[in-house]
């Protein structure tokens, strides 16, 4: 266990877990917690190791957004401050979003501004159903920046989107998961196990097939799909030169001798961790 200031960071082998560490201020998110989140992923990302990043809270909440007062009130009069404060917050979000891990955010309590903004930027999430969303951005006169407007644009339907956004209105994890922010909301006590089931069945995929598919989807969004055919055989190309073409020489070969079936069960690793 790696203990900063506001966050702790274990990492487990190919697993890594960051908790946002100040429960008495539900985890919002203050200018030493942005320093020390670019921290725990450098961490991360000098272990080498990881292939998953599961993000979750200390105490009864994920994270209430950012600290209006550490990171808007108090620096605001100071231009360059104010400036670099929330550039901190924002090149880790930036970089939580391209992150070669898979990230996984584990809802377990209030999340609301940033923490839906964190919540939309991972790759998956799981919530507990009692987990409560919100941006509340709209009560204190602004609207979701940040990349919160963005999270919620391409996490939500459009209407339920502007909704929120424009109403303030809370959600339950239970209907963060039917509007696709979250992919699966658990009543409280099955949290751990079930991001733990996630978490299992992502350690037994290629890291690098993992790496790449999140690239190839990202860029397969905004695109046409003759461009999404061309980029999909290059990165074809390279996923075969980086992993020896591990799909061709270990996981059909093990298909053409029936050691498992692709659509109900993946091929088995040298290194995968059951």
């Amino acid at each position: 266990m790696i203990t900063l200031e506001t966050v702790n960071l274990e990492i487990d082998g190919p697993k890594a877990t960051i908790f946002l560490n100040r429960p008495d201020k539900k985890n919002a998110m203050n200018p030493q917690m942005h320093l020390d989140m670019n921290q725990a992923l450098d961490e991360i990302e000098a272990d080498g190791n990881v292939k998953v990043v599961v993000i979750t809270g200390n105490g009864d909440s994920f994270s209430a957004g950012m600290d209006l007062e550490e990171c808007f009130l108090k620096p605001y009069d100071d231009p360059q401050l104010f400036y670099r404060t929330n550039l901190v917050a924002l090149t880790w979000f930036k970089r939580l979003k391209a992150f070669p891990a898979v990230t996984v955010a584990k809802i377990n309590g209030f999340a609301f501004g940033g923490g839906v903004l964190v919540t939309g930027i991972c790759d998956l999430a799981v919530a507990s159903e009692s987990a409560l969303f919100g941006l509340s951005e709209i009560n204190f006169g602004i609207f979701p920046a940040g990349g919160a407007s963005w999270a919620a644009a391409h996490n939500l339907p459009r209407k339920q989107a502007l909704y929120y956004i424009l109403t303030g209105d809370t959600l339950t994890g239970r209907q963060a998961e039917q509007y696709g922010l979250v992919n699966k909301a658990v009543p409280a006590e099955q949290l751990d196990e079930e991001t733990d089931r996630l978490v299992r069945k992502l350690l037994k995929k290629n890291p690098v097939t993992l790496h790449l598919a999140k690239q190839v989807y990202e860029h397969n969004r905004a695109t046409d799909l003759p461009t999404a055919i061309d980029y999909d055989q290059a990165k074809l190309w390279e996923l075969s030169r980086l992993t020896g073409s591990e799909w061709i020489n270990v996981a059909l070969k093990q298909f053409e001798k029936r050691a498992y079936q692709p659509g109900l069960s993946t091929y088995t690793r040298s290194d995968s961790t059951s």
